[in-house]
């Protein structure tokens, strides 16, 4: 899609929630949608691709942070989608990783702030500790290892495990039980 200034105003209406902007963005789109799709996805594929990336843009557009991002955005969805139906030629259950991702997309923001905020609360304390000093204040493995006096090994642990126990919060037992 060219990123003119039309498009530019196209696409921050649409991320306003105005309904007309938004089905106009996806028919201006649609065609390098396919393009795009009809390079990475097998043909039969490419249909389902542009639909479901299609209708990923048209729920997730409002949270696109720029405006002058949306055509890496749109390509990087189509690319996303054409490897999952591509994965799923080979299964016929759906990946553990899908049906996260249409779990969590199926809740609103308001609700996964506030189970995230319960799910950090829940964990003990020195699980906590790492999360909050690997994803908020941003520390390196390493310097969270120095911080706390022990092993880098020990702290990449810790913090999978405290990872592992936010997400089966965020997602309940069902999701893991699959495993």
């Amino acid at each position: 899609m060219a990123a003119g200034l039309d498009h530019s105003n196209l696409i921050l209406a649409a991320q306003a929630g105005d309904p007309a902007a938004i089905s106009r963005l996806l028919a201006v789109c649609q065609a390098d949608a396919r393009r795009y799709a009809r390079r990475h996805c097998h043909a039969s594929d490419v249909d389902d691709a542009v639909q479901e990336s299609l209708l990923t843009v048209s729920r997730k557009v409002k949270g696109l942070k720029a405006a002058a991002a949306f055509s890496s955005w749109l390509f990087t969805v189509i690319k996303r989608e054409c490897r999952k139906l591509e994965r799923m030629m080979f299964r016929h259950e759906p990946l553990e990783d899908e049906v996260a991702e249409q779990q969590l997309a199926s809740r609103t923001d308001a609700s996964l702030r506030l189970d995230l905020a319960n799910a950090l609360e829940s964990l003990p304390a020195h699980y906590l500790e790492v999360v909050l000093l690997r994803d908020f204040e941003e520390l390196t493995i390493a310097e969270i290892a120095a911080r706390l006096g022990e092993q880098p090994g020990a702290i990449k642990s810790r913090l999978h495990r405290a990872r592992e126990l936010v997400r089966e919060y965020l997602l309940g037992p069902v999701a893991f039980a699959r495993r």
